[in-house]
């Protein structure tokens, strides 16, 4: 299987957009923090994180479907792939995310983009000082990070069964980890 390393390079060479490799970077931290909780393979996690947005960049309107044909091109296993085609099950996908690796990058990715939008209207341009609060009135403000799907993060709250109160507290710690490394310190 390819490593971490591996994924990272394959990720910039498909996209030039310094803002979506960061964008890969802080689902990666995600993936990775949900992970360690839930006691699963943190690297497999992340890489998953990491690649889910892999062809975005260069085939937009082959979102997934071309990433899944790189990825089984560059060795990837049928998990990493299949979970990286549910982050866009009912958009571009018709892969209903099963696995709680699955469930757990369904209900990050949206989130992790709002996430760092908030921080990038902060005066301190901060994940440091960054709260629940500030986020969820952001969150019901439809126009601000207007790209954000709402409905994509609640139903990924349920899924994990967790309340979205909850799920935007463990995404703003797991990025606050790696805040440095991921362009939100």
């Amino acid at each position: 299987m390819p490593t971490r390393e591996d994924a990272l390079n394959l990720l910039k060479e498909y996209n030039k957009n310094p803002a979506l490799v960061q964008h890969g970077l802080q689902v990666e931290a995600c993936m990775q923090y949900f992970a360690k909780e839930a006691g699963e393979d943190i690297e497999t996690w992340g890489v998953v994180g990491l690649l889910h947005d892999l062809d975005y960049e260069m085939y937009p309107q082959e979102h997934c479907h071309k990433a899944a044909e790189i990825m089984e091109e560059k060795g990837y296993s049928k998990e990493i792939i299949r979970a990286m085609m549910s982050h866009a099950y009912g958009i571009c996908t018709d892969i209903e995310p099963q696995t709680a690796m699955e469930k757990t990058l369904y209900a990050v990715d949206e989130l992790s983009g709002l996430v760092n939008a908030c921080v990038l209207v902060r005066p301190s341009k901060s994940i440091m000082d960054l709260s629940v609060k500030s986020v969820k009135k952001k969150f019901k403000s439809k126009s601000f990070a207007a790209g954000v799907d709402r409905e994509v993060v609640k139903k990924g709250a349920e899924m994990l069964g967790i309340e979205l109160d909850e799920l935007i507290a463990k995404v703003i710690e797991a990025m606050k980890e790696r805040a440095e490394e991921i362009g939100v310190a």
